[in-house]
C-alpha cells in the first residue's frame, strides 16, 4: 500500500482543547463553517513522537474501530476517546440521560448531536485537566453537522475510513461478547466469506476469551440482527456524506481491512507508515 505523503497545511497548536473550546464544541451550531482548503494533498499523520496527533477513525458500527484505534494508541501514546464508551458510561451511570440513551441504543438509532457533543465536551475538559496531548477520536463525527462543528474548534489531522465486507461486517456483529466480570471484549464469529464477483474472499478467526471467562460471556442487547442491519442501514444514510466531507478536504485515508487482527494490523501500520515505529519501540522495551 502506498505511503501517506505528508499533508500541508496552516500551523496549528497541538492538541489543548480548553475550557472554552469544550463549551464551542457543544455551543458552536451558530458560527460559520471553515472553508474547506483551496488545495488537496494525500493526508499524514504527524510525527507520533511528537504525541500530538489528532485522529479520527470511521467505519460502519463493528468494523473494529474500538479495536484499531485502541492499538494505535497504546502505540504512539495519546488516549483513545470513543463515543460509544462515553455513552455507554452514561447508560451505567444512571444519570438523567440513561434512559433517554437506553431507548436509542435498543432500536439502534443514531444519539443526537447534542447528547453526544454534550459527552464530548465533557471528556475533552477532563483530558485538559489531566494535561493530555493528542487523541484518536471513534465514533464521532458521525454526521456532517458533527464534522463541521468539530472542524471550528479542533484541526483534524488524518481521518481513517475502516471498511469491511458487510457479510463479515454482519457476523463480526452477531459474534460480539462481553465478559460481564472482567469487562473483556471478545468475538465467537468464525468469518470465512468466498470471493465472488470480483470481490476477494476473506477470513476470520475467532477472538475467543481465556478459559475462565467463557462462562462469563455475556451478549450486547442492541447486537441482533435486526438492530445491527439497522444501524448499518442509518450509517449509510447519514453518515457516509462525511467520508466525502474529509475526502474534500485532503483528509481522507480509506483502508480495507483484509482480514482479521494479524492481517490487517501489520497492513495499517504501514499504511499509516508506523510499521518502523513499532519495531523500534519493541526494540528499545
Amino acid at each position: 500500500m502506498a505511503a501517506v505523503t505528508r499533508l500541508v497545511k496552516r500551523a496549528s497548536p497541538s492538541l489543548s482543547v480548553s475550557s472554552t473550546a469544550a463549551r464551542r464544541l457543544f455551543c458552536s451550531e451558530s458560527s460559520s463553517p471553515a472553508p474547506p482548503q483551496d488545495h488537496f494533498h494525500a493526508p499524514q499523520r504527524k510525527d507520533p513522537k511528537d504525541r500530538n496527533v489528532q485522529w479520527v477513525f470511521l467505519g460502519c458500527p463493528g468494523v473494529g474501530k474500538g479495536t484499531y484505534a485502541s492499538r494505535l494508541c497504546n502505540l504512539i501514546g495519546v488516549p483513545h476517546i470513543a463515543t460509544g464508551d462515553l455513552v455507554r458510561h452514561e447508560l451505567a451511570s444512571k444519570g438523567p440521560l440513561s434512559s433517554q440513551l437506553s431507548e436509542i441504543v435498543n432500536q439502534g438509532k443514531l444519539v443526537s448531536d447534542e447528547i453526544i457533543i454534550s459527552l464530548l465536551s465533557k471528556r475533552l475538559a477532563d483530558g485538559e485537566a489531566k494535561d493530555e496531548t493528542g487523541f484518536i477520536l471513534d465514533g464521532f463525527p458521525r454526521t456532517i453537522s458533527q464534522a463541521e462543528i468539530l472542524e471550528r474548534v479542533i484541526d483534524i489531522d488524518l481521518v481513517v475510513n475502516l471498511k469491511l465486507q458487510e457479510e463479515a461486517l454482519l457476523a463480526k456483529c452477531l459474534g460480539r461478547r462481553i465478559c460481564n466480570q472482567c469487562g473483556g471484549n471478545f468475538n465467537v464469529a468464525s468469518i470465512d466469506v468466498k470471493g465472488e464477483n470480483g470481490s476477494p474472499g476473506m477470513s476470520m478467526a475467532p477472538l475467543l476469551p481465556p478459559a475462565h471467562c467463557m462462562s462469563k460471556l455475556i451478549t450486547r442487547s442492541d447486537d441482533t440482527e435486526a438492530v445491527v442491519k439497522e444501524r448499518l442501514r442509518i450509517y449509510n444514510e447519514m453518515s457516509k456524506p462525511v467520508e466525502e466531507f474529509y475526502r474534500s478536504r485532503g483528509k481522507l485515508l480509506e483502508f480495507n481491512l483484509p482480514g482479521g487482527i494479524p492481517e490487517s494490523w501489520p497492513k495499517l501500520l504501514q499504511a499509516l507508515n508506523l510499521d518502523d515505529y513499532e519495531e523500534k519501540r519493541s526494540a528499545a522495551a
